[in-house]
């Protein structure tokens, strides 16, 4: 045995039976109260599934997708067919809600379950591809407004790094220095580009796309033959008006729910690192307004603790916050909550400041702790 291997062994031998107990890193107090936190949900009841409660949703859902269809057919070829358009658009909306619940396994205790409703929900009755969602969306949840990141602030039609804004030129330089403006107008846009992008990912063979084959045929029915049969039994003129409203209405209610829970809050640098609980607080934003606003938003109003217990049936959500609101304020945590109107306006000014190059709006928030500390 080598001399090194002796002196290894005597260390070993000389060292006492039990370490000093060393100072847990920050880092570590985070998770272990985030911890205590979830226990305490837990222990609540507050994870437990509600078949029962969806199941009720679905029938709810039914019934107005059936009252839909007979309104249809009985108007016929009349122009009040907008006002079923609208309508159609109001239950699809709603559906969107069910399939991102399913989607994030709030429904069945089962995945497969789980994702066959969001498949079938999503890609059948609103036209978006499950396996679309799933990618982008996990991204969102996994890093909420993170620069290069986060697929819902890539730059597109609307720019939400100032660094993106600044390089753009011409026409494009106008219009995101008076983005916020024209918020609403392009939020009616805002299916239209989710179905694009829904057909371009089921039918690009260099994607991963569980289901392929279900997916295409679910959504020719609901982007093919329902637009022509609309256009059959009502006429060009009316057919094509009827799609439209529809297309448009579901983008303006569906990015409006959406919307409003993280634009407008701060974005985090690519190479910064925030714990679990600051990462998903910090960057959402919560909508108060009563039942109405839980009813019309499906549950996305209570943002932060969605993005802290992401598998909790939104049903729950609202009882969870007393819980989440003390826990915030004991760690001086900063817990956004506001109005749907003022969040529409916070979101509007904050993409006229972007467009016009300015940073304050993107300033990390653990940056900014640290800054005012000193």
């Amino acid at each position: 045995m080598s001399s090194a291997t002796l002196d290894s062994t005597d260390l070993l031998d000389e060292a006492p039976a039990t370490k000093p107990a060393r100072k847990r890193p920050a880092r570590d107090r985070h998770v272990t109260d985030f911890i205590q936190l979830c226990e305490q949900v837990r222990d609540a009841g507050l994870m437990e599934r509600d078949i029962k409660w969806y199941l009720t949703r679905m029938v709810r859902q039914s019934i107005g997708y059936l009252a839909v269809l007979a309104l249809f057919l009985t108007l016929g070829q009349s122009w009040w067919q907008l006002v079923t358009a609208v309508l159609l658009a109001f239950m699809c909306t709603h559906t969107a809600f069910l399939s991102h619940d399913a989607a994030h396994r709030q429904v069945f205790a089962s995945a497969k379950k789980n994702a066959w409703l969001a498949r079938v929900a999503g890609n059948l009755f609103v036209g978006l591809s499950y396996g679309w969602w799933m990618n982008k969306h996990g991204k969102h949840h996994l890093n909420p407004n993170k620069i290069g990141v986060d697929g819902d602030i890539d730059p597109g039609a609307l720019v939400f790094d100032p660094e993106n804004a600044a390089k753009r030129t011409g026409f494009a330089k106008w219009f995101a220095r008076r983005q916020g403006a024209f918020f609403f107008p392009l939020l009616t846009l805002a299916a239209l580009d989710l179905h694009i992008s829904a057909v371009g990912r089921v039918l690009d063979r260099k994607q991963v796309v569980p289901q392929r084959k279900a997916e295409i045929a679910m959504l020719v029915v609901r982007l093919v033959i329902l637009p022509a049969f609309t256009v059959w039994f009502l006429g060009w003129a009316i057919g094509l008006a009827f799609i439209a409203a529809q297309v448009m209405a579901l983008g303006l209610y569906m990015g409006g729910s959406f919307a409003p829970n993280h634009k407008g809050m701060p974005l985090v640098p690519k190479d910064v690192k925030i714990d679990f609980m600051r990462r998903q607080t910090l960057m959402s934003r919560n909508i108060s307004g009563g039942w109405w606003v839980d009813a019309g938003m499906g549950g996305l109003n209570y943002q932060i603790e969605h993005h802290l217990f992401p598998t909790m049936s939104s049903k729950n959500l609202k009882a969870v916050q007393p819980m989440v609101r003390a826990y915030c304020a004991e760690r001086d945590i900063t817990y956004t909550e506001t109005t749907l109107g003022k969040s529409y306006m916070i979101v509007m000014r904050y993409l006229n400041r972007v467009g016009l190059g300015q940073r304050d709006p993107f300033e990390c928030p653990i940056t900014a702790q640290l800054r005012s500390a000193r």
